[in-house]
């Protein structure tokens, strides 16, 4: 039987290869177009007149003494170059390429010479508003771009084990630890925006310093405390806001309404929240908090119960960008950050970590495959920030309402935290895939790639050989293995009603726990493992509570979720009609889309008896074939209409 406190880690990426299928096209494509293309966006060199420019490197060398002119973007700026560094530090952990890591050296070299004799690192504060340091921490970012620039430079001294970003950093820590906490003369605040909590736990995990555990839980228990930081600050610089819509918001947006403990619905900014809830539990599992662990939990149950899209989507308002409140998840103005789905999946992988049940792992590939994937296009140059479930062209650009949702994907944003935040996070793949719990590995995500385990003194190495999650087989072969004893862990997704594993084309004896199947045997060379589960299309409902999707139903065929789109079943998909009890024709199309599986099925299309609103006429029917395709992949052929949620 596991036992409770059996130590799970996750892989170590310079340990795992992506070798193909789907997650592996993401992978290289990372490497191959996003990785060049946003260091041309971040130098302001691609030249499209309505491309909103980054200035981000350029406010670097500004603030390094470098350049002269102005600071130019968001106050968090900083965080764009920072994410984008991280990615790089992830590719070059696995793929080692000269010529990128002598331009990441040079940027590294510009970041460090604006550092501030103190230690101080923000190009907004340093170029624009030097006087104003740490005035505004509800608002302007400082604790935010700091954490981010700190994720990158652990990442880059893991990946290189070199460590000028890293000094860079642990001077700005030690700085912001100086400044910040209980003691004496120190400021009681904590970040307007999270990001700087989990960054310390990563620090710490290569430091081994208290200090900087002893700050993240000091963000993380002062947060929501009364009287409020945040109003106390607005009082002291005079009720100014640096953005005027920050008048009307209270601590609730930046969950600072309630002590953390005491939280038990998501509310206010998403992508706020799930990175707080990341540091949360990052704390609770090194620390062995119960409470914390089991506010933890109740809201991982509220986000993921009452509050999640299908899409593995977070966040449905536009205005603040926002959790509201239970089922109320509208599919055409839903913002659906990509941001937000990404920081579900740092949260889902942590929770696992600390929990060890499978169905964390469900989530974060839930998210993965459609709320994240749907962010980027074919070629990894254009993208999404808001992503919905419903799209007519038409009402994105003439309603008020809808003026977040983009019909097609950008080339950037004013505000670009999503592309770089979705370039990290693919580049980073790997270690989601597999895990090593006790003296045995598992697998979490499947996919053609393979890893490295030491196991009980001797490098084991898992390879995995699959066409999911277009089928539900895989092959799974041992390598380095000579009477070696231990157990393999594979999970069973939780969609999944029907698996069968064989090893070596046998039955053998599994057991089964927290939604993973264990094959605990003494391994041989050479051992394959064949693992395959049934994957059916499957129509999915709604809540009666949620009241968008009444009568409706969505595709979903493994892990993936589709949709229908204009350029395959025309216009007005609304008056299309799923029949209930239709067979579905599955074709894997390798000229379509880089590959994915199409779904046709018999419905009806239904027309009105004439062009007036209103009628006492019953609409006709006439029978229609649906083709439903991946959500993720929509939106990389045409212009058009795109619906999730089909009438059933």
């Amino acid at each position: 039987m596991e036992k409770k406190n059996l130590n799970r880690n996750m892989a170590d990426l310079k340990k795992v290869r992506m070798t193909g299928g789907l997650l592996g096209l993401k992978y290289t494509s990372v490497l191959n177009n996003v990785i060049p293309y946003q260091w041309k966006a971040l130098n302001d060199e691609i030249d499209e007149g309505d491309m909103e420019p980054s200035h981000a490197i350029e406010n670097f060398r500004i603030a390094a003494g470098l350049s002269r002119g102005e600071f130019h973007g968001m106050v968090f700026q900083d965080s764009d170059l920072a994410k984008w560094l991280e990615a790089v530090a992830y590719q070059l952990a696995v793929t080692p390429d000269d010529n990128l890591k002598k331009r990441a050296d040079e940027v590294i070299d510009i970041i460090a010479l604006a550092q501030q004799p103190d230690g101080y690192l923000n190009t907004y504060y340093t170029v624009k508003e030097p006087d104003k340091r740490w005035t505004n921490l509800r608002e302007c970012h400082e604790l935010y771009c700091a954490g981010h620039m700190l994720e990158a430079a652990v990442a880059y001294y893991r990946a290189t084990g070199e460590r000028k970003l890293l000094d860079v950093m642990i001077r700005f820590v030690n700085l912001i630890d100086t400044l910040f906490g209980p003691g004496e003369g120190k400021k009681r605040g904590y970040p307007g925006h999270q990001e700087i909590e989990l960054a310390l736990m990563r620090l710490y995990a290569i430091t081994n310093d208290r200090k900087h555990l002893d700050l993240a839980k000091y963000f993380i228990d002062e947060r929501g405390k009364r009287p409020s930081y945040f109003e106390k600050e607005w009082e002291d610089r005079g009720r100014i806001n640096h953005w005027s819509v920050f008048a009307k918001w209270d601590d609730a947006y930046n969950q600072a309404h309630l002590p953390v403990r005491e939280q038990k619905a998501a509310v206010g900014h998403a992508v706020r929240a799930v990175y707080m809830y990341c540091a949360m539990t990052d704390v609770a599992m090194e620390t062995n908090d119960d409470p914390l662990k089991e506010a933890c939990r109740g809201l991982w149950e509220n986000v993921t119960n009452r509050q999640m899209y299908i899409t593995g989507g977070i966040g449905s308002s536009g205005y603040q960008e926002a959790f509201t409140f239970d089922y109320d998840m509208p599919n055409d103005r839903a913002y659906n950050e990509t941001c937000a789905s990404i920081g579900l999946i740092f949260w889902a992988q942590r929770m696992f970590l600390m929990d060890g049940e499978s169905r964390y792992i469900d989530v974060l590939e839930q998210a993965l495959y459609n709320g994240v994937l749907s962010g980027m296009s074919q070629d990894g140059t254009r993208f999404f920030y808001v992503n919905p479930l419903e799209v007519k062209p038409e009402s994105c650009l003439r309603r008020h309402d809808k003026e977040h949702v983009k019909p097609v994907r950008q080339k950037w944003f004013a505000c670009a935290c999503c592309p770089p935040n979705l370039a990290r996070l693919l580049a980073s793949l790997g270690q989601y895939m597999y895990f090593q719990a006790g003296d045995g590995p598992g697998i979490n995500l499947y996919g053609d790639s393979s890893s490295r385990f030491e196991i009980r003194g001797r490098e084991i190495t898992l390879e995995q050989k699959t066409n999911y999650p277009w089928e539900g087989s895989v092959g799974i072969q041992v390598k380095g293995a000579a009477e070696t004893p231990f157990a393999l862990r594979m999970r069973i997704p939780g969609w999944c009603r029907e698996w069968n594993v064989l090893v070596n084309g046998k039955a053998c004896e599994t057991t089964r726990e927290r939604g993973y199947v264990i094959l605990d045997r003494i391994w041989q060379e050479g051992d394959r493992v064949e693992l395959s589960f049934a994957m059916p299309v499957r129509v999915m409902y709604s809540a009666t509570k949620l009241q968008e999707n009444a009568g409706r139903g969505a595709l979903v065929m493994g892990p993936v979720v589709y949709c229908l789109e204009e350029a395959d079943n025309g216009k007005d998909l609304s008056s299309l009609i799923l029949k209930r009890e239709t067979p579905f024709d599955v074709e894997f199309r390798k000229d379509l889309l880089d590959g994915v599986n199409r779904i046709r099925a018999q419905g009806l299309r239904e027309s009105s008896p004439s062009e007036t609103i209103y009628t006492d006429r019953a609409p006709g029917t006439e029978p229609a074939e649906l083709i439903f395709i991946p959500y993720y992949a929509w939106n990389n052929r045409a212009e058009g209409e795109m619906l999730v949620w089909v009438r059933v």
